[in-house]
């Protein structure tokens, strides 16, 4: 017998008072976020903190070096460097946070490369 168009059908794979545990995360979840913005209870926050897009290319061209220059100073690769400036990829967030120190202290990031 098929079912009138319209109708449900009950799910034959499970019954109705089985719940699966991420069902029962998902309500419980819901359930708090609920309480949080009622008031009546404060969740955990974490802060992320986001290392801003960088211009390799300025940076590069900041210190008057070429790409092959740049990369040999820091211990980059030049495809890489090329990559990051024409646009084909985005600098990981590690290596962003490193370009930053390459922009603001080129002395110090030069002198803890020669010291290693």
């Amino acid at each position: 017998m098929t079912p009138k168009k319209g109708t449900l059908r009950k799910s034959s794979s499970r019954s109705s008072n089985k719940r699966t545990k991420l069902g029962r995360v998902l309500v419980s979840s819901a359930k708090q976020i609920a309480q949080h913005i009622r008031g009546e209870i404060e969740l955990p926050m974490k802060v992320v903190r986001v290392v801003p897009e960088v211009d390799v290319r300025a940076i590069r061209e900041g210190q008057r070096l070429t790409r092959e220059e740049f990369a040999e100073r820091y211990g980059l690769q030049v495809r890489a460097i090329q990559e990051w400036e024409q646009g084909r990829r985005k600098p990981e967030p590690a290596v962003r946070a490193y370009m930053l120190v390459i922009k603001n202290q080129p002395a110090a990031v030069r002198k803890a490369l020669t010291a290693a």
